[in-house]
């Protein structure tokens, strides 16, 4: 059965592998991030009948609030979110780290995260859906002086306690906890870490298990 899918942080590494992986599956996608001329070529790649991209800031909730109206309005429903959208910081550690770029970290990791949940989940739960995001293997384990990995801890946490919360109306809660993915993240290329593809993979795998089964998590690390 074909679902409706909005994901958020999709014009680039995992959103967008994830987008194309869904529509190959058959699903259809409401992709939104900031950089509207990328959102736009995926949407000539995927075609029209099977994406739509809508061009926001996730940690505004007012541009997010407005993408999950114009989501629900162009498709009729929402079935799945994919709360995506993250990003790193650029001075590791606590101590010798950057208090403005936590700032930054914060609202997208954390609050856009909970924007994005708070804003879908009525829908949600009209469709009896499925809410799945992104934390991270650095969110599963301690890292020195992680404060990204702080706030994927957050993320993993939520991610447990919304299962919970969605099991009372028959909702599905997926948390996602890949290692080190070859994003753009990165300045140079991490050819033998895991791919977006690998974690597209492990999403499209979520969203296709039999509605009886809630896959709670899961966690992938590059092999070597």
């Amino acid at each position: 059965m074909s679902k409706i899918i909005l994901i958020t942080g999709a014009s680039s590494g995992i959103g967008k592998a994830t987008a194309q992986a869904a529509v190959k599956a058959g699903h259809k996608v409401a992709l939104t991030a900031r950089r509207e001329t990328k959102l736009k070529t995926l949407v000539d790649e995927l075609g029209k009948d099977n994406a739509v991209a809508f061009a926001a800031d996730a940690t505004s909730y007012e541009e997010q609030q407005k993408v999950v109206e114009q989501t629900a309005e162009h498709y009729g429903r929402i079935d799945v979110v994919f709360a995506n959208a993250g990003k790193g910081v650029s001075q590791a550690g606590t101590e010798n780290g950057d208090p403005k770029d936590w700032d930054a970290l914060i609202d997208i990791n954390v609050k856009a995260l909970l924007w994005s949940a708070h804003l879908t989940l009525p829908h949600l739960r009209q469709t009896k859906g499925h809410f799945i995001l992104t934390s991270s293997g650095a969110g599963r384990r301690p890292i020195q002086g992680s404060i990204y990995g702080a706030s994927k801890w957050f993320a993993y946490g939520f991610g447990q306690n919304l299962a919970q919360e969605m099991k009372e109306w028959g909702g599905r809660c997926t948390t996602i906890c890949p290692g080190v993915v070859n994003t753009p993240f990165f300045d140079e290329a991490k050819d033998d870490k895991l791919q977006p593809q690998d974690v597209a993979d492990a999403v499209v795998f979520a969203i296709d298990a039999n509605q009886r089964n809630s896959v709670r998590e899961i966690y992938l690390m590059p092999t070597n």
